[in-house]
């Protein structure tokens, strides 16, 4: 009888354990994704990659630039319109490393060279949340490039010239804070991508980071937002750029407009610690 009792208790620590193993990997699922959620949002996917009045996610929104138009693709999870054959690695490399599954590489209209910096970890959240969204069959739109642009052999050689891959490093002359706003403001929200000129190539002049672009997204004007008191935001208090960064409020009683009007639907999302932190960052740039 005791032999029959051992086997019975000894079958339902199996079972306890076994419950607890799926409860515990139902938990680390579902904050998987919505860790890929909270990225994608401050990140500004959604935007970028829904036309006007388009499926969420499904691509066909224009980028007017300099070299022609490029139109945003379907990153949902549809096998064939969409990402949804790829895999976490082949998501991460397109954000790494600016190259496709099929090792084409893509034009920096897409901001994989700030992307780069992305960690893995955050990349694979980001796939894992599209691959939990609704798929949508919109077939991708042909970009409208200057004739020399047309073959991607141009994207390549742009990439030789002007981009270096890899993951943003801490740097420990800097505290945990600026760190973190480095991180969010550089890679998550790209916001050199706009906010610094680039030269008659496209490519960024990181010596003029986030010092404002006169030819910015469909051509507007961007704004200085380093600490510079005349031209940046150093006269902003730190209240003032908390409203701006959740609500899009200027210091003085209007809101903003163009593309950054967008952009502060998705970073309005930022939690407390992490607006903290890209206020920090912002506030230490050099003007």
């Amino acid at each position: 009888m005791i032999p029959v009792l051992r086997l019975l208790a000894a079958v339902g620590v199996l079972i306890a354990a076994s419950s607890n193993s799926a409860f515990a990997q139902a938990a680390a699922d579902a904050d998987l994704l919505a860790r890929g959620e909270y990225l994608l949002k401050i990140s500004g996917c959604t935007h970028c990659h829904t036309a006007e009045g388009g499926e969420p996610l499904a691509g066909g929104r224009p980028l007017e630039t300099p070299f022609g138009i490029f139109y945003a693709p379907n990153i949902t999870a549809h096998p064939t319109a969409g990402i949804g054959a790829w895999s976490a690695e082949d998501f991460r490399r397109a954000l790494h490393q600016g190259v496709a599954p099929d090792g084409s590489d893509y034009y920096p209209a897409f901001p994989y060279t700030s992307y780069t910096l992305i960690r893995a970890d955050d990349a694979f959240a980001m796939h894992a949340y599209l691959m939990s969204l609704p798929a949508s069959g919109q077939p991708n739109r042909e970009h409208e490039l200057a004739w020399f642009l047309v073959s991607r052999l141009a994207a390549t050689a742009w990439k030789w010239l002007f981009f270096d891959a890899g993951e943003i490093q801490q740097k420990p002359a800097q505290n945990e804070q600026w760190n973190r706003g480095a991180y969010v403001a550089d890679a998550l929200g790209h916001c050199g991508e706009c906010h610094t000129p680039r030269n008659l190539l496209g490519a960024m002049q990181v010596d003029l980071a986030y010092a404002g672009n006169a030819e910015g997204p469909e051509g507007e004007l961007v704004p200085n937002i380093t600490p510079h008191q005349d031209t940046g935001i150093g006269d902003w208090s730190r209240e003032g750029l908390e409203e701006f960064l959740q609500f899009g409020e200027l210091p003085n009683g209007d809101y903003t407009a163009g593309s950054m009007e967008a952009v502060i639907e998705g970073i309005r999302h930022l939690t407390p610690q992490d607006r903290d932190a890209l206020i920090d960052y912002l506030r230490a740039l050099p003007s």
